[in-house]
């Protein structure tokens, strides 16, 4: 196989694999969408039933007792699944940039064809920086794992307070308490956004 042709074939090869790669994203955004819309639907209806229990003390206790542990599961479950889609949108991201900085390079020249920043030299190393793609830490924060895992810190957060109430703690130990394990339980679910993104991404 001379030069020209397996320049052809390796241009083959990465549309091929461009296109592959940008099914990936799509997915992966379908999933975190469709599992961020299930988890938000079951607490809709859970709230909706508080509603109705609301008005009868014997069954509001109950009614959380068993509700409450059942949000938290769906949801640190939810928030678990949305990080790794979150890395693997990343990742793809990144490799699909790698694509584009190797067209780039290999066939823009001088021309400005694509909407992105001036690629370097050094175009396959520098490709996070095409369109910015490499997110910062507090970047996280507009992800869909950390609104689900701030919607779960709210959850432990009642939760806690709940139980400080019914062991016979008033209101005013109760809501410190409860606001102090939701600020902590989303600071772990966003460090560990962090910290899941960075590992994989070196």
């Amino acid at each position: 196989m001379d030069e020209g042709e397996r320049e052809q074939a390796l241009l083959t090869v990465l549309t091929t694999e461009h296109y592959a790669l940008q099914t990936s994203r799509a997915g992966t955004i379908a999933e975190a969408t469709g599992r961020a819309t299930i988890f938000l639907s079951v607490l809709s209806a859970a709230l909706i039933g508080l509603g109705f229990v609301a008005s009868n003390d014997k069954l509001v206790r109950p009614y959380l007792a068993a509700v409450l542990p059942t949000l938290v599961i769906i949801g640190v479950l939810t928030f678990l699944r949305l990080v790794e889609t979150t890395v693997e949108n990343s990742l793809d991201l990144l490799r699909i940039q790698r694509i584009r900085a190797y067209y780039h390079h290999q066939f823009a020249g001088e021309h400005d064809f694509f909407a992105d920043a001036v690629v370097a030299d050094d175009a396959m190393s520098t490709a996070w920086n095409l369109v910015g793609t490499r997110p910062g830490r507090w970047e996280f924060l507009l992800t869909t794992a950390a609104l689900v895992g701030a919607v779960n810190a709210v959850l432990g957060g009642l939760g806690i307070a709940l139980v400080t109430t019914i062991v016979g703690a008033g209101g005013e130990v109760a809501v410190p308490v409860g606001v102090l394990v939701a600020v902590v339980a989303f600071g772990v679910q966003f460090a560990y956004i962090v910290r899941a993104s960075a590992a994989r991404m070196r």
